[in-house]
């Protein structure tokens, strides 16, 4: 009996599991180029470090812990991918945002997007974080657009983007 509730509530979970788009690596290197090295890592911040990420981005981290991928070729260091996952509206969706060596964003990726489908950016509203140095404060309504009916996950993607750029600054960056 307790086996078939089980499998009941694992079937019926089954479509609440998170809808993974493309993985952190694949991403990686449709970026850096397929012959690119990436490096996962985790990296824990300590309080001061989380409270300068969080003043400058003007957004609560949610975790002190940020999963960053790093493209090496040759042993030279092309660029950083930082994993963000903010909650949208009740779910939560995973964007990695892809910053050079030279501290612009190249571009962002959606890994997963728990959400409805009707809720997802499409790809010309997520090519506006194209080409963007890590020192602007990108904001919906003014460097952003909203997107019609999906303002929350324009709202959630943009300032995910301010907390990605703090966190490459203060961490990533060779200063």
């Amino acid at each position: 009996m307790r086996k078939s509730i089980l499998y009941i509530i694992l079937i019926l979970a089954l479509p609440l599991s998170a809808k993974i788009l493309i993985s952190p690596i694949d991403a990686m290197k449709q970026s850096y180029g397929v012959n690119v090295e990436v490096v996962k890592k985790n990296i824990m911040i300590n309080n001061a470090q989380a409270k300068i990420i969080q003043d400058s981005a003007r957004v609560n981290l949610s975790s002190k812990i940020f999963r960053t991928f790093k493209a090496t070729k040759d042993g030279e260091t092309l660029g950083y991918g930082i994993l963000i996952n903010k909650k949208v509206r009740s779910k939560n969706a995973v964007v990695l945002y892809l910053i050079s060596n030279d501290s612009t964003l190249l571009g962002i990726e959606i890994i997963a997007f728990n959400e409805p489908t009707e809720y997802l950016p499409s790809k010309k509203w997520t090519s506006q974080f194209e080409n963007i140095t890590t020192d602007k404060q990108l904001n919906v309504g003014r460097e952003i657009p909203t997107i019609t009916g999906a303002t929350l996950s324009a709202r959630s993607i943009t300032d995910s983007s301010r907390l990605a750029f703090a966190f490459y600054n203060e961490i990533l960056k060779v200063k």
